[in-house]
């Protein structure tokens, strides 16, 4: 009894017999005795060379069908780009690989995974594709980054997208702001030379100017507060309370000047600082407004003091000019008569005689009888 088999036009055949492998079959038709121990696996050949539970080297001894294939062989540090006919069909990762090129042209580009980073002549559009194989890393236009292998620093980074493939070597990328930053340091307790205890809000803008030694501390902006910390507490506690307040705009040239020395060691430059506020005890701020308010009414005083000695003064000058001008002193005493005038409402005078003298008459009077 035969068993008939057609291969097609777009078809090969692979021939065995009893499981092992003999031949390639070109497309036409074949008869085989049901009982010869044949056996035909007809592939398409616009797929893969793929054969279920067999290895490609068990076909590598048919150079026929060598001929019509592709065949490539991947290593465990690589990768391949394979493209038919020019256009991107795929990623192939480690091991042997088989592409029939009967109707198709197939090109294959290796890439070295243990440089992790893509090359730089692959195609953009092709990125899309491989979006399993890779991974990104982005640095903004105000930062600065610092790439690393395995934990080890390579380079730095400047603004900009990046891709690494995924592969043996692990990929971290740090990014650190260049943009200026600043310390809040709120409520912050120290004691005087005197031993007042304060509260100080102090702030301190700063901008990173070496980023591969500032990713060199751990915790770094934790450490910037603690040398900020250190440097006041060094200036307050040398100071006298009175001398901290009447003093107060000099603590931020002093700590800047501190951190300013430490800058190179820190990759950081420092643009300013300041104290935003002094808290103080609530008993301590009630002797000051109480040492203030006394200082005010003393003020007070002294310039009632000075107010009234220079009106003593003025009348000791205006006495002494009337003394000397008798024309001066009749126009004082016509201007004292007007304010009279003004707050009396009627005056009699009787008997002749000048007005004026009446009235300077008249009030000799009444200055006697007050006597």
């Amino acid at each position: 009894m035969l068993k008939t088999i057609t291969i097609q036009t777009d078809e090969r055949g692979l021939l065995f017999r009893r499981g092992s492998y003999e031949r390639m079959l070109a497309p036409g038709t074949y008869r085989f005795l049901s009982w010869s121990g044949y056996t035909v696996e007809t592939l398409s050949i616009v797929k893969p060379f793929e054969v279920p539970g067999k290895e490609l080297a068990l076909f590598a001894h048919d150079e026929r069908l060598l001929r019509e294939l592709d065949v490539i062989h991947v290593a465990d540090h690589e990768v391949a780009l394979h493209y038919e006919d020019g256009k991107f069909a795929s990623l192939l990762k480690a091991g042997s690989h088989a592409f029939w090129n009967v109707l198709k042209k197939h090109e294959f580009v290796r890439i070295d995974i243990r440089e992790p980073e893509l090359p730089a002549s692959l195609n953009p559009a092709v990125l899309p594709k491989l979006m399993l194989y890779y991974q990104t890393f982005e640095v903004a236009n105000h930062e600065s980054g610092v790439l690393f292998y395995n934990h080890v620093m390579q380079r730095e980074l400047a603004p900009g997208k990046y891709y690494f493939w995924k592969g043996p070597v692990s990929v971290t990328v740090k990014t650190v702001d260049l943009r200026q930053q600043q310390i809040d340091m709120t409520g912050q307790e120290m004691m005087t030379e005197d031993k007042v205890t304060l509260r100080l809000n102090f702030v301190c803008q700063y901008q990173i100017a070496n980023p591969l030694r500032a990713l060199s501390f751990k915790s770094f902006e934790e450490q910037l507060y603690i040398q900020l910390q250190l440097h006041l507490r060094e200036y307050v506690g040398t100071m006298k309370l009175d001398d901290l307040l009447r003093m107060k705009q000099e603590i931020a040239t002093f700590v800047l000047s501190r951190l300013n020395a430490k800058s190179e060691e820190y990759g950081v430059r420092f643009l300013s600082a300041g104290v935003k506020d002094i808290i103080l005890p609530g008993d301590i701020k009630d002797i000051l407004n109480t040492v203030l308010l006394a200082e005010k009414k003393a003020q007070a005083n002294t310039i009632t003091r000075r107010e009234e000695t220079a009106s003593t003064r003025s009348l000791l000058n205006t006495a002494k000019l009337m003394d000397e001008n008798e024309t001066l002193f009749r126009l004082k005493e016509l201007e004292f008569l007007e304010k009279i005038c003004e707050k009396i409402g009627t005056i009699s005078l009787t008997g002749g005689g000048n007005l004026l003298e009446q009235l300077n008459s008249l009030l000799g009077e009444r200055n006697a009888g007050k006597a």
